[in-house]
């Protein structure tokens, strides 16, 4: 009997994002921008890709915010 790496581990598969949580992840980290100060009408026409590397930076998003309001 094996007492390898196969019976240690806990769960062999993650459970798969559905549509609808992944919607309610973009619109989520889309309030967060205009929180952080952007325009909604700009966070509206970004793909959610360009929105989720924003939301991880947001001092960047905080000087573009700035630099729009002048």
């Amino acid at each position: 009997m094996g007492t390898g790496r196969t019976l240690r581990k806990e769960s062999h598969v993650r459970p798969c994002k559905t549509p609808a949580g992944k919607a309610r992840k973009n619109a989520a980290q889309r309030r967060r921008l205009v929180k952080m100060g952007m325009a909604e009408a700009d966070v509206k026409l970004m793909g959610d890709e360009d929105v989720r590397v924003l939301v991880q930076r947001p001092t960047v998003v905080k000087k573009l915010a700035a630099k729009k309001a002048k």
